[in-house]
């Protein structure tokens, strides 16, 4: 099968396009043929090998992952012998986690994986771009976050890929959504409902009074001791990055009121990310989710895409087709 080969960490040609051999199910396994996955922040972080944290995770000299890529969306092509909810034929979306895989044309996950049918009205392209984003903010939001109707909930970096599940998310859950962007993307956010902007390259953080119940830094840009002007007594500061300093300020947030929290929500277990997926499937039927789309390369040209990502302006996803 084609697939993109990780080979060496740094920029461009680090990830090449060649042959290598199709998988083959093993008794609880699906084998997908892919239809289109994409480039996320996280692999293009990956690839890059440039920070310590993903690095101890993708190998400290050189990557022993193979094949990056974990959402996609597909064609069911074999199951193992006691797979009993996917049948061959089916079209599907899901999610590979730690096997990773999914920027070939073929790629397996387990029955135990976040794995849905795909919803009859929902492209192929569309449907790549679902489990990172959403089986992100989901969580945070829900679980970390407490998230309940009235709350007022500030989105850092609203247009991403993260922070697009995120602003329609809140709403579903009845906040008031403010997004943090810039003037570009403005008219994005908003359609996804947020219900304010801020252009942070117009008006810094540091310049707002407001104050929220929940600050989700879905970028890594800030901190809470950047934001605590901006929570509420009680409130919740979210990130999604690991460093030394987001560790910190979870560890020292731990007996206040305001909280600092960092999550590593890709490594739950897969029951609750399948779980998740199906909710969030159920919401894409009831036209209560879109996913928003930037760019679409073939697989042949993942390294443009990768360069791209890594620019850090994408609104919300970089899909790949096969």
């Amino acid at each position: 099968m084609k697939a993109a080969l990780f080979r060496t960490y740094g920029v461009h040609e680090s990830v090449v396009v060649g042959d290598t051999d199709t998988p083959e199910p093993k008794e609880h396994d699906i084998l997908i043929r892919v239809k289109a996955t994409t480039v996320t922040a996280v692999d293009a972080l990956f690839r890059s090998g440039n920070e310590f944290f993903p690095r101890m995770a993708t190998g400290i000299f050189k990557p022993k992952i193979k094949i990056l890529g974990t959402e996609l969306s597909g064609v069911v092509e074999k199951t193992g012998e006691k797979v009993t909810a996917f049948k061959k034929g089916d079209e599907v979306i899901a999610d590979s986690g730690t096997r990773y895989g999914a920027h070939a044309e073929y790629v397996l996950v387990s029955d135990q994986d976040p794995v849905v049918h795909k919803p009859d009205y929902l492209p192929f392209k569309e449907a790549a771009a679902v489990t990172y984003g959403s089986l992100t903010a989901l969580p945070f939001l829900r679980d970390h976050g407490k998230i309940k109707k009235g709350d007022r909930v500030l989105i850092i970096g609203a247009s991403g890929s993260v922070g697009t599940y995120a602003v329609q998310l809140a709403k579903y859950y009845g906040a008031e959504v403010t997004g943090v962007t810039s003037s570009k993307n403005a008219l994005l956010v908003k359609s996804l409902g947020a219900d304010h902007i801020i252009d942070y390259r117009k008006t810094p953080l540091s310049d707002v009074s407001d104050q929220f119940d929940i600050i989700f830094d879905t970028v890594g840009k800030y901190s809470i001791s950047s934001t605590r002007h901006l929570l509420r007594a009680d409130g919740t500061y979210l990130t999604t990055v690991l460093s030394l300093r987001s560790v910190f300020d979870m560890l020292r947030t731990t007996r206040g009121n305001q909280k600092s929290i960092l999550a590593f929500t890709g490594m739950r277990k897969s029951e609750e990310k399948a779980e998740d997926l199906r909710m969030i499937a159920d919401l894409f039927k009831n036209h209560r989710l879109t996913a928003v789309i930037d760019r679409d390369f073939p697989l042949d040209d993942i390294h443009d895409a990768f360069d791209y990502v890594s620019q850090g302006h994408k609104a919300g996803n970089v899909v790949i087709t096969i």
